[in-house]
């Protein structure tokens, strides 16, 4: 399929045996099925995308219940890019039929909120001196900015501050396992967030020059 990418749910870890008897580590996402809730066209909107919906809703307000035109009550709603928008609808679905085992994927989250944390535990600081009575030294991070030019602490330092719950995106992880039926995937490694977080895949530009490549050679 010509699309970009789709919208799924990260359910957990666990472990998974290939066909020469080695053990992976995966990440089981729910990857869809997603429902095509918009079609946007570059005649009328200047590109080419479908927004997606994933995910039940408990309540639906009456203008998203007009938006949906009784395609479902979803809880999240995405836009993704494809390639020629005419060649798409709305209520088709897509999901885990989009990949195949041994692609190569990008997933994107959000991290895990870690709340406040000091400048060793967010940036690896290696903290200073233990000896000479600096008893009070020892988790602090230092010099934070210049004296007399340009006497301000420079923006975006790595200081103390808030850590995690962060957009996060993990490249090239490869699909052990791909189980439309079900509407799973099985993917190699970790993906950011928690359990039930919100997860964006999308075919790794490897994969989709591999897969252009292929289908060139076909035609």
């Amino acid at each position: 399929m010509n699309i970009e990418g789709i919208i799924g749910r990260k359910i957990g870890m666990t472990q998974l045996f290939d066909e020469k008897g080695e053990v992976h580590g995966v990440t089981v996402v729910e990857a869809g099925p997603c429902t095509v809730v918009q079609v946007k066209s570059a005649e009328n909107d200047g590109y080419s995308a479908v927004q997606l919906g994933f995910g039940a809703a408990k309540r639906v307000n009456q203008p998203m219940k007009g938006h949906l035109k009784g395609l479902g009550d979803f809880r999240y709603l995405r836009e993704v890019r494809v390639d020629d928008a005419s060649k798409w609808k709305a209520g088709q679905k897509v999901g885990a039929e989009l990949f195949n085992s041994g692609d190569h994927v990008d997933v994107t989250g959000v991290s895990k909120g870690r709340g406040f944390a000091g400048g060793m535990r967010r940036w690896g600081f290696r903290g200073g001196p233990r000896t000479h009575g600096q008893s009070d030294r020892a988790r602090a991070p230092g010099s934070i900015g210049p004296g007399n030019s340009p006497g301000h602490v420079v923006k975006g330092l790595h200081m103390a501050g808030h850590m995690g719950d962060a957009r996060v995106t993990v490249r090239n992880l490869r699909v052990i396992e791909s189980d439309p039926a079900k509407g799973l995937l099985f993917l190699e490694g970790a993906v950011p967030g928690g359990k039930n977080g919100l997860l964006r895949i999308r075919l790794s530009p490897k994969t989709s020059r591999a897969r252009a490549k292929a289908q060139d050679k076909a035609e």
